[in-house]
């Protein structure tokens, strides 16, 4: 399997050069941001574990970020060998036309072909590399150990939604818009000057195509073929189109697990780096689920009162109209 992309894998910096800093003696230093597309694809061990064999995780970023965005877990899993890679029409590749979900999945599976001789990978996919991580699954399941999967809308965006990411379409060209658009998405410091900078980069043809395979829904075929543990997560303050996903997904892999992370937006990996690390790693390492996860079916029997409770005084079986 040979990938599309003819970028080198392994460009400098090393994993958590964020930034540089010029130092001149008597004077402050000022930092200067690092380019969006200079992030390297391949992360070899860094700390090894005597006896152990060498696991693979494979991060895919979403939509509006490059895999410069996975820095804080790069820096956190030196124990692993890890891929992030540069998504066609992103990044290090944002002059490549968006050439499809599957044809995106195949240039995955051909990374980890050419770098992960033995073994499956644990893939971990944010909104739009979750629904690639899910036709990964789906048209390689034999690449695959496990599969974490966050802020991914796969049943479909209104037609009200729709229309409005059509006009901000209109709107890629706009610093101030990228800027609004890292406080939405909960980012902090450099990564609101990274993600912005790379916004500006983007070919509106690109996130038209992607937009117009996403809003129908994007779930691959033949999804129910994949067997392997699956953790389905949503921000909890992020749009509920997400949450709108977890039944479609749950019908296609009732071996998944669905949960609601307390108090996050969509780029939760930026916003809380530690939490997510954590959850990451019970869930790759010790195939659980991180005890601070929220169970939104738990929730909801919370939140419905019996009926009994929620019925006026002296006529306990009738029902309240809202």
């Amino acid at each position: 399997m040979k990938r599309k992309t003819n970028q080198n894998p392994t460009a400098t910096p090393q994993p958590g050069q964020r930034q540089s800093v010029a130092k001149d003696k008597g004077k402050s230093t000022k930092p200067v941001p690092r380019e969006t597309g200079d992030y390297p694809e391949v992360h070899p061990v860094r700390r090894a574990v005597p006896g152990s064999a060498v696991r693979t995780i494979v991060f895919l970023h979403g939509g509006n970020v490059g895999n410069w965005s996975w820095d804080p877990q790069v820096l956190a899993f030196g124990d692993f060998r890890l891929l992030t890679l540069h998504l066609p029409a992103f990044g290090a590749r944002s002059g490549e036309a968006w050439a499809g979900l599957e044809s995106a999945a195949d240039d995955v599976a051909a990374l980890i072909a050419d770098e992960v001789s033995e073994g499956g990978v644990h893939l971990v996919g944010i909104s739009l590399g979750g629904v690639i991580a899910l036709h990964v699954a789906a048209r390689h399941p034999e690449l695959v150990e496990s599969l974490l999967v966050t802020g991914t809308p796969v049943a479909g965006v209104p037609a009200a939604a729709r229309a409005l990411s059509r006009v901000q379409l209109k709107l890629l060209g706009s610093e101030w818009y990228w800027r609004f658009q890292a406080g939405a998405h909960g980012m902090v410091d450099d990564e609101r000057e990274l993600f912005a900078s790379h916004g500006l980069q983007l070919d509106a043809r690109n996130m038209r195509a992607i937009r117009d395979e996403l809003d129908p829904g994007g779930l691959p075929a033949n999804l129910t073929h994949f067997n392997a543990p699956v953790l389905v997560l949503a921000g909890e303050k992020e749009p509920k189109v997400v949450q709108r996903s977890f039944d479609p997904l749950t019908t296609l892999l009732p071996q998944a697990v669905i949960r609601l992370v307390p108090g996050m937006h969509h780029q939760w990996n930026i916003e809380d780096p530690v939490f997510f690390n954590a959850v990451v790693r019970r869930w790759v390492v010790d195939g659980v689920v991180h005890g601070r996860l929220i169970d939104p079916a738990q929730e909801k029997s919370k939140a419905k009162p019996s009926r009994a409770a929620s019925a006026p005084q002296g006529s306990a079986g009738d029902s309240v109209s809202s």
